[in-house]
């Protein structure tokens, strides 16, 4: 007699559900700097490239390294499904978003590894700009949650101008489950508050050499309570005479310096 099939839990249904849905989903990247970059990653799934003749031709190198057969458009009748204030510049390129593997494929084995957490921090540009910052200073990785978190877009990529190719950008489940789990790893992670007693110099003295992870709040609300609580320092930036003046991305820039210059 055949067994009768077992019938999935519902939670695990939605589950495979929303994985495929996330295998489906692509972006449409815009603008010069981030098609091109796009482009010649070869990490990056391509699917459809829409330019202009002005911008194929400054695109033409790029478009020859990637393989892809661009659809040649007039300007007025430029048809990618971009917002229509996106500043595209003639050039949109479907893609797929890039993975970049697990957190500790990430965030062990560099010199001096340095990493960005993002509590909340849901406004394409800051994170645009965060991302760049990181590649400057040489970040392992830029982190932020699934959910409440700025996902890879468009926008996001023409602000990163090119980094988000580069640098990796990591969607972790549980923002407190993965400052932990970087604190296995030997991370010293540092929560920014602009109430915090001591400044990111102060509390990484002698420690410079250690792995630091820095974890920055949205502007206003700033870190969740569970977040305060899971670091293990609350600091501030000192010369900002209070962290809530600053811009987010702005202050992920000074804290990673903060926590990389030498006395």
């Amino acid at each position: 007699m055949s067994k009768k099939p077992t019938k999935k839990p519902q939670w695990v249904i939605e589950k495979e559900q929303n994985k495929k849905a996330g295998g489906e989903e692509t972006v449409w990247l815009f603008g010069l700097h981030a098609v091109r970059d796009a482009l010649l990653n070869p990490k990056r799934e391509k699917l459809r490239l829409i330019v202009t003749l002005n911008a194929q031709n400054k695109l033409e190198e790029a478009i020859a390294e990637s393989g892809i057969e661009p659809e040649l458009v007039e300007p007025r009748k430029f048809n990618a499904p971009l917002d229509p204030n996106s500043v595209h510049q003639g050039a949109a390129l479907e893609v797929k978003p890039l993975n970049w593997g697990s957190l500790s494929e990430n965030c062990i084995g560099a010199e001096l590894p340095r990493v960005i957490l993002l509590d909340r921090v849901t406004d394409p540009h800051n994170v645009g700009a965060i991302l760049r910052s990181a590649e400057v200073f040489g970040a392992s990785a830029v982190i932020g949650t699934r959910h409440h978190s700025a996902p890879e877009t468009g926008a996001l990529a023409k602000t990163a101008s090119g980094a988000l190719e580069r640098q990796p950008y990591l969607r972790m489940r549980n923002l407190a489950d993965t400052i932990t789990e970087l604190q296995n790893m030997g991370y010293v992670v540092l929560g920014l508050d602009g109430e915090a007693e001591q400044t990111i110099e102060s509390c990484l003295e002698g420690r410079k050499d250690l792995p630091v992870a820095l974890v920055l709040g949205a502007e206003g609300p700033g870190l969740r309570q569970k977040t305060k609580e899971t670091v293990d320092h609350l600091v501030k930036i000192d010369a900002a005479g209070g962290f809530g003046s600053l811009n987010v991305s702005n202050a992920a820039a000074i804290a990673l310096y903060a926590s990389l210059e030498r006395s």
